[in-house]
């Protein structure tokens, strides 16, 4: 999966090489556009992307203060319990 940066046939074509199937969307400008887009896969995506950023908002998430793995994982459980209780009590 990629965003429109990537839309190139160079890059759908290395995908389908490898097996898979390239979820990338067309850019406005493409001269021709396929009629099928899985749009239910690119949004996963988003929401993937979407949780990263609020991860990110933590200053030693973005920063990756932690040195150890174990550290660095415990500080991402605690920024995304922060994350899960704000979702909770603003709902």
């Amino acid at each position: 999966m990629g965003d429109k940066g990537y839309d190139s046939k160079a890059n759908r074509q290395a995908a389908r090489s490898r097996g898979a199937v390239p979820v990338i969307p067309y850019r406005s400008t493409a001269k021709s556009k396929p009629t099928f887009f899985p749009k239910a896969l690119y949004k996963g995506r988003a929401r993937i992307e979407q949780a990263v950023g609020k991860l990110k908002r933590f200053k030693r998430v973005a920063l990756r203060c932690e040195k150890t793995k174990q550290n660095f994982a415990s500080i991402v459980a605690i920024a995304a319990s922060f994350i899960l209780i704000k979702s909770v009590h603003t709902a």
